[in-house]
């Protein structure tokens, strides 16, 4: 078990560091890494998943890249528009409706992100949730404009049935993430029509194999995508998409941009807009330099003591 702390380029879902569990396995290494305000019950699923990595039981690939967007923060419409040029994709994910901001904030980081990838790239956004249903719909549409056209709008609202509502009302497609994996039920999403694409992360939704089921069983275009992991966590996001049957979109898995540092010899990150699906060979010197403190080797331990002793034998 080794615990890693690495400070991010940019505050990203309100954090600054992240932190996480690499575990060893006969198959190598999985990466735990569940966000520090998530219960033991919450946390399971991402631990099965790393669990899973480290066991080496990972589907067969029947592709060898997997196409990727560039995430972009909430940051101002200078800096989108530099993380978008370095970024090397052809699809950008912004992220959109941060407290604080205005919608304003965000038609101009949109822009600016329209601007970098040119008239041929893909523009996403992402809400996590915020909006209602009335400002989903003027929002999307405010957006909608600012890109030239969105490829989709991510989770605009919370609820599964407030989705259905935005669906309803706009012609923008809608892609469920948080509808799907923090969910009592994720084929609500299915059954209320409430969503065009559905988002899949693997440590949240419990592995790879967790993954191709509920990708079966939902019927919608998948997009695969990260919850800020390493490499070692990336490769699972990237085994998951290697080994569905289709892949219409770039997947969200180029996350590893965003931290400072990572622990592998060669990062998992994009090369012509794309990842090589192959596993990363975890590095001993980034081991030791990205090691967290021993007070929060400590914060780890108890929660991985927590999760498993709280689940099933």
């Amino acid at each position: 078990m080794q615990v890693f702390s690495i400070p991010m380029r940019t505050r990203f879902r309100g954090i600054t560091v992240r932190e996480g569990v690499l575990l060893g396995g006969d198959g190598g290494w999985g990466e735990w890494s569940p966000f520090l305000e998530y219960d033991a019950a919450t946390a399971a699923p991402w631990l099965r998943c790393a669990e899973e990595a480290a066991a080496g039981d990972w589907p067969d690939p029947v592709r060898d890249a997997v196409p990727v967007n560039v995430t972009v923060p909430a940051v101002d419409a200078e800096g989108a528009h530099a993380i978008v040029r370095a970024g090397g994709c052809r699809t950008a994910k912004v992220k959109v409706a941060e407290p604080g901001q205005t919608l304003g904030d965000d038609e101009a980081r949109v822009e600016a992100v329209r601007d970098a990838l040119g008239p041929s790239g893909q523009v996403r956004v992402d809400a996590n949730g915020a909006w209602d249903v009335d400002a989903a719909v003027a929002s999307i549409a405010a957006l909608d404009r600012a890109a030239g056209g969105l490829e989709y709008v991510e989770q605009p609202c919370a609820a599964v049935e407030d989705l259905a509502a935005v669906r309803r009302r706009v012609d923008v497609p809608i892609a469920a993430d948080e509808s799907i994996r923090r969910a009592a039920d994720p084929y609500l999403v299915r059954d209320l029509e409430a969503a065009d694409v559905a988002v899949l992360k693997v440590q949240p939704l419990g592995g790879v194999r967790a993954c191709l089921r509920i990708a079966e069983d939902i019927g919608l275009p998948v997009v695969v995508s990260s919850a800020l992991e390493t490499s070692v966590g990336i490769a699972a996001g990237v085994a998951l998409a290697a080994a569905l049957p289709a892949l219409p979109y770039a997947c969200g898995l180029a996350t590893v941009q965003l931290l400072t540092d990572d622990v592998v010899t060669a990062s998992l990150l994009p090369v012509d807009g794309a990842l090589r699906v192959l596993r990363p060979e975890v590095d001993q010197a980034a081991l030791a330099r990205t090691a967290a403190t021993p007070d929060r080797v400590a914060h780890w331990e108890a929660r991985l003591a927590d999760v498993r002793k709280d689940r099933p034998s």
